[in-house]
Formats: C-alpha cells, sequence, structure tokens
C-alpha cells in the first residue's frame, strides 16, 4: 500500500470511531480479508501491514507527538569518542509526550513506557546501521527515534521496522524541543539571580511539612545546587490540604516526596536525606549546620527551634525560622545572622503568639496537647489555615533566604538587602482575634493593617541563654511568651 492509500485508511477508521490515541497497541491491515487487527506493538505482524506509525499523526489520532531531547545527554555524547550509543527514551502514554536521552530518569522508570532510540555522530553513520539493520535496543516495544547530533545541529529521525529492518527517511526530520542542560535551564533568572553561585549553595531544610515543602521547591527552581533534607514524618492524608504532596505520596517520607519535587523542577541538584528527629542526635545536627550556607527551620516546636538556634549560633551559619499562628490568622519570619540576636533572644521575654496546631501526633510528642486530652478534644485543637493563607510567609521566607545566598553579588534581588534589613517580619491574613484592632485597608493611616509585611528590630537579649557569653542552654527550661519588651515595630 502507499502512504496515500494508508493515510486515507487512517482517516476512515477515525470518522468509524477508532481510536489509537494513547495506545500501546499496532493496527494491523490485511490486505486479502480487509480487515484490521490489533497488536502489541513491536510485535511482529504476520502477513499484514502495520499502519498505525506510517500516517502522519499516529494512526487514527489528531495528536503529534511531543519530543523532548536532553541537552546534557547530546553534550555527554559529543565528548565522547564513538560514533553511536544507545540511548533510553519515555512515552508517556495517553499524552503523545517522549522524551529522548541517555539514560533514563527516575520518573521515566516509575510513570513512563520505554522507548527506543540511538544517538548518531553522522548521517554516515545512520546510513551505516540501516543497512546492517544494527542501531536500535529492540527489547523496547513503541516508538523508536535515531538522534543525530552534529555539534550543535540536532535532528530527530521516527524509524518504522520492515522485515526485520530499521528504516527511516533522512528527509523527514521530527520537530523537537530541548530539555536545557545544566548552565542554560536557569537562563532566564540570569539579571534576577547570580545562578552560578546558588549552583554552589548547600541548603538545610528542617521541617517538610507545609511550609518547608514549598520553600524547598522555590529555592530548586531558583537554582539552589545542594539540600539536604530532614524530617522523619510520612505523608498523610491531613497534609494534603496544603502540602505539595498528592495522594499518590500518602505513606511515603516527606524527605523522599520532596526530594522527587526538587529533582523534577532542577534535575541537577544534590539531595541528601535524613529522615531523623534532630531533636535526638545534637552533634549530626550541629555537623549537618556547619556544613550548610542556609539553614531553614520549618518545623512546628519550639525544642527544635531552640536547637537549631544554638546550632546557628555555636557554627556561625545563617537561619530562618518561620511558622504561623493559630488557623493561619497570620504569622511571623525571623532571621538569625551571626553576632545578631538568636530566636530564644526573640521569645525569651515574649513576642510570639499562640502558634498553629496543624497535626494532633505532633502536638502531643511536644507538649501543646496534654497526654490527658481526649482524641475528640485533640482533634477539636487542630487549627488549619488555608494554603493560600501560609503562602505569603512562605514566600518571604524564600526571598530572605535568596538575597543571604547571593549577600554580596551583584544581581537584581541586591536591592533587598537595603528593604529586608529587620530581625523579625509579621504578617496578617486577617483582622481577628490577635489582629481584631487593627484597620482596614482603606483607611488605616498611621496604624497596621492586613496584608501587609511590618519588620521589628530584635535586640541581643543579655544573659541569652544561647547566644550570651558562657551560658548554655538548659533543656528543661520554659519560656514565656507573653508581651513584646523586645520589639522595636516599624510601622512606617
Amino acid at each position: 500500500m502507499t502512504n496515500g492509500q494508508l493515510n486515507q485508511l487512517a482517516e476512515e477508521v477515525r470518522e468509524e470511531g477508532y481510536n489509537q490515541e494513547g495506545s500501546m497497541k499496532d493496527l494491523v491491515f490485511d490486505p486479502v480479508t480487509g480487515e484490521f487487527q490489533q497488536i502489541e506493538r513491536g510485535s511482529h505482524a504476520g502477513t499484514g501491514e502495520i499502519v498505525t506509525e506510517m500516517t502522519n499523526k499516529g494512526f487514527a489520532s489528531d495528536s503529534e507527538n511531543l519530543i523532548f531531547v536532553d541537552e546534557e545527554d547530546v553534550e555527554w555524547f559529543l565528548k565522547g569518542g564513538a560514533d553511536s550509543w544507545c540511548g533510553f527514551g519515555c512515552e508517556w502514554p495517553g499524552e503523545h509526550v517522549i522524551h529522548l536521552g541517555i539514560k533514563p530518569h527516575d520518573d521515566d522508570v516509575t510513570r513512563g513506557r520505554p522507548v527506543s532510540c540511538r544517538f548518531f555522530r553522522s548521517m554516515e553513520s545512520i546510513e551505516k546501521a540501516q543497512l546492517s539493520s544494527v542501531g536500535i535496543n529492540d527489547r523496547y516495544s513503541g516508538y523508536r527515534y535515531y538522534v543525530l547530533c552534529e555539534g550543535k545541529d540536532v535532528k530527530v529521525f521516527p524509524v518504522d521496522v520492515l522485515d526485520r529492518r530499521y528504516v527511516c527517511s533522512l528527509d523527514e526530520p521530527q520537530d523537537f524541543q530541548m530539555i536545557p542542560s545544566r548552565q542554560n535551564i536557569f537562563a532566564r533568572a540570569k539579571g534576577i539571580l547570580e545562578v552560578g553561585v546558588l549552583q554552589d549553595k548547600r541548603v538545610m531544610i528542617v521541617g517538610l511539612g507545609s511550609f518547608g515543602s514549598q520553600i524547598a521547591i522555590e529555592l530548586a527552581k531558583a537554582g539552589v545546587g545542594h539540600f539536604s533534607l530532614m524530617d522523619f514524618d510520612r505523608v498523610e492524608l491531613h497534609n494534603l490540604s496544603r502540602h505539595t504532596a498528592t495522594v499518590h505520596d500518602l505513606g511515603r517520607l516527606k524527605t523522599d516526596v520532596i526530594r522527587d519535587a526538587i529533582l523534577g523542577k532542577n534535575p541537577y541538584s544534590d539531595v541528601d536525606l535524613f529522615p531523623v528527629d534532630i531533636n535526638k542526635d545534637l552533634s549530626f545536627l550541629y555537623d549537618e549546620v556547619g556544613k550548610a550556607d542556609l539553614v531553614i527551620c520549618a518545623t512546628d516546636n519550639n525544642t527544635s527551634r531552640f536547637n537549631l538556634s544554638r546550632a546557628l549560633v555555636e557554627k556561625g551559619r545563617v537561619g530562618i525560622f518561620g511558622r504561623a499562628i493559630t488557623r493561619a490568622e497570620g504569622g511571623d519570619v525571623f532571621r538569625y545572622r551571626p553576632g545578631g540576636p538568636c530566636y530564644c533572644c526573640l521569645v525569651g521575654k515574649g513576642g510570639l503568639q499562640e502558634e498553629e496546631i496543624s497535626d494532633v501526633a505532633s502536638a502531643r510528642r511536644d507538649g501543646r496537647i496534654a497526654a490527658y486530652v481526649s482524641e475528640e478534644d485533640a482533634e477539636a485543637m487542630v487549627q488549619v489555615g488555608l494554603s493560600s493563607d501560609i503562602e505569603p510567609i512562605c514566600n518571604m521566607m524564600v526571598k530572605l533566604s535568596l538575597m543571604e545566598l547571593s549577600r554580596g553579588r551583584e544581581s537584581g534581588i541586591s536591592c533587598l538587602e537595603d528593604e529586608l534589613v529587620y530581625d523579625y517580619y509579621m504578617w496578617a491574613n486577617r483582622r481577628e482575634r490577635h489582629y481584631a484592632n487593627w484597620k482596614p485597608m482603606p483607611n488605616a493611616g498611621g496604624y497596621p493593617t492586613i496584608m501587609r509585611w511590618y519588620g521589628a528590630r530584635i535586640e541581643k537579649e543579655e544573659g541569652c541563654p544561647i547566644c550570651g557569653d558562657d551560658i548554655t542552654l538548659d533543656q528543661d527550661a520554659s519560656f514565656d511568651t507573653t508581651g513584646m519588651e523586645n520589639m522595636e515595630v516599624d510601622f512606617s
């Protein structure tokens, strides 16, 4: 049959309601009986003719394949000496999306269907492979592709199997897009961020709940190259309303879920996982803090915050603390810089309001919900705000993080060094409870209002049990959290 006849057959099948979209099957046309037979894609067609891949858009489908080639793999291949190299492709069933590269990624293995491909340096190499019927990995069913890499000139050719030989038309390359290499993936951020600097930075994130999960992904998108993730919890159903995890992640360790999310945004990041309780091994905690350029504290209890605060003081590292208060009606962010006031200076004589309880198990562990409180009453104490209520707080933590990581380098974000000069930042989402007396936006005048950040300078506490001279922290000490005596708040 000619290509014209096959295209006509495809149109007739479409009109009759056949749908090849998303299938891993091929249709075989038997000219003797005039009927179609469905077979597993890649299996032998017998005496019939496979017509699925001979039509321009895939048999009985109106969608063309979207093909992506990994630029990093192309560069790796060109640096080698081989004329050709067996690659690995992945098809996303039902989506007409195919990724081609040298080796599979984690997502390819778990979610996609393998596709055969081979990389070549020249047309002559492809022609030689076709003559010898060698050059494609035949153990994978589905589409087959040749990727021609002549320097920066890359072409992709679909390959058919005829009489057990691999045949492609070198006059009909397929449209494709390039997945950027490490140096190009964040090219659009140049001029705003010093991407090359962030690539070498290591960020330690303690607590991968609704705060830590969002912050980790944003920093990955900004180009941070090294992560240390710490959280011993698993994803539970109640997490999903605010967490970046999905229902498909239920039961998984949060460290593993966020590692996958980071690599999905920046596949060139190095991610170390520590599914541990930091409060049970302080020497380990101190070692990891010492390796980090920046530490994010996104935990939900003061024990871990105090332990992190002391580690930051001892190791001379910058730390950023953030949290939401009751039902995320507001929240606050504290930044520690070596030599300045520490987290204990902030809360030693007050300044923090009742914080949000979003997890009964965690609140019971640290004593925010007493052991004698019934399960029914404990559930009633859970105070979860909307995801949109915590996003402004997460965003401030991300901004502070990027500024600290880029500090001293000229970039579009360096102007924030003149803006974000405070130690402590407050945000209110709603005029209720703690913020009931704040003024509405239209006529606030010189008074504080909601939906705006306010900065406060915190004085270094004399005799602070963490950053004071020759004083150590009593792990059993309790801290009064009433009042705001240490704060000079800027409402300008």
